[in-house]
């Protein structure tokens, strides 16, 4: 458990800080556009729904947060850690189902902060944010899975290397 706790949080602060090196304003939503959908999907894909739910929803709050929009941190927990839970489900499937909750994923984003902005700055605000948000969310798509498969070996090449360890 304190394995998992710590490697969340190493997730979580370095998803958080890539996302913060680039931040794309959307002045008609009062929002922005990171990259943090790539490294949910990818620590989703991973790690599975757990750790999608809790890096998703910690990264996505604590972006906002730090970004100074904390109108948008309950939203964004929920709605990036729904997206991080559905796409976990994901973890280990062949590639047409990870694509699929990819696109699952894409789509719980775009509606769940279509709804938020909504709900915030009116129904145009929230039509107006489709776009951001999409190009946001398809980005993170693109890279999510060749970043997960980069993790996967990765930590493959990790436990390789403590087992050879332990041997020696």
């Amino acid at each position: 458990m304190a394995r998992n706790v710590s490697l969340y949080g190493i997730l979580i602060a370095t998803i958080v800080v890539l996302s913060l090196l680039v931040v794309i304003p959307v002045p008609a939503t009062n929002g922005f556009v990171t990259l943090c959908d790539g490294g949910i999907y990818a620590v989703s894909l991973v790690f599975g729904p757990l750790a999608g739910f809790i890096v998703g929803g910690l990264s996505g709050g604590l972006i906002d947060l730090f970004s100074g929009y904390p109108q948008w941190m309950v939203f964004s927990f929920f709605i990036h850690g729904l997206q991080g839970w559905l796409v976990g489900h994901a973890k280990g499937k062949a590639n047409p189902r990870q694509i699929l909750a990819l696109l699952l994923g894409c789509l719980v984003m775009m509606i769940g902060y279509f709804f938020a902005t909504s709900l915030l700055y009116g129904y145009a605000a929230g039509w107006a944010s489709i776009f951001g948000n999409s190009i946001q969310s398809g980005f993170g798509l693109f890279i999510g899975l060749p970043m997960s498969q980069l993790l996967q070996r990765a930590l493959q090449s990790s436990h390789l290397r403590q087992k050879q360890s332990h041997h020696e």
